[in-house]
């Protein structure tokens, strides 16, 4: 009887309504809530109902759902904080800005560099084919190669200027949203008041 008493007392209502008590969990009782008693009578803890296959199941899903929710919660937070770190202030941001679309500036004068060394190019075996202009069929095939390759590296050299100013606003895009989320972090979070 005193291990009993050390152990507590189960009780619990059954389907019928009557109230079963007991020195273990209760039988009759598997499918609803039982309470485990102190020998003052208090309430130990509480001993849920057992769970079918299907029951369990669907709350592990939940719980594995709540875990993952966790999970991401704590991986937004150590981004924030990295981005905190990263950008203390709004001019360290804007600074970062302007270096990252600095040099995509730069890539995009080189290529325009070469856009103007091709059209030069081009002149040039323009002006060669117009040696050719009243005979098309008498021009050097090494010279029509020439025309050909101007040409490709041309269109080569648009769609590379065409990717950089897409990259400058992939750029913009980013600091953008970084700064709108920054804004919030920069600004102290007042406690609300009670």
């Amino acid at each position: 009887m005193g291990s009993a008493a050390a152990q507590g007392i189960y009780t619990c209502t059954d389907a019928k309504g009557r109230v079963l008590n007991a020195d273990r969990p209760i039988a009759d009782c598997i499918d609803r809530t039982q309470k485990e008693l102190n020998p003052s009578g208090t309430v130990r803890r509480t001993v849920g109902p057992s769970l079918t296959a299907q029951e369990r199941a669907a709350q592990e899903a939940q719980q594995k759902l709540m875990q993952e929710e966790q999970a991401r919660q704590r991986e937004e937070k150590r981004r924030d904080r990295a981005l905190l770190v990263r950008y203390p202030n709004k001019a360290v941001h804007d600074q970062e800005r302007a270096q990252a679309l600095s040099q995509v500036d730069d890539v995009i004068r080189a290529a325009q560099k070469r856009v103007g060394e091709l059209q030069a190019e081009r002149q040039s075996i323009d002006a060669e084919f117009e040696f050719y202009k009243k005979n098309p069929t008498r021009v050097p095939s090494s010279l029509q190669r020439q025309a050909d390759d101007n040409a490709r590296s041309t269109a080569v050299q648009s769609r590379f200027i065409a990717e950089q100013d897409a990259e400058k606003k992939r750029i913009n895009a980013r600091f953008d949203d970084e700064l709108v989320k920054l804004k919030q972090l920069w600004t102290p979070q007042v406690p609300a008041p009670r």
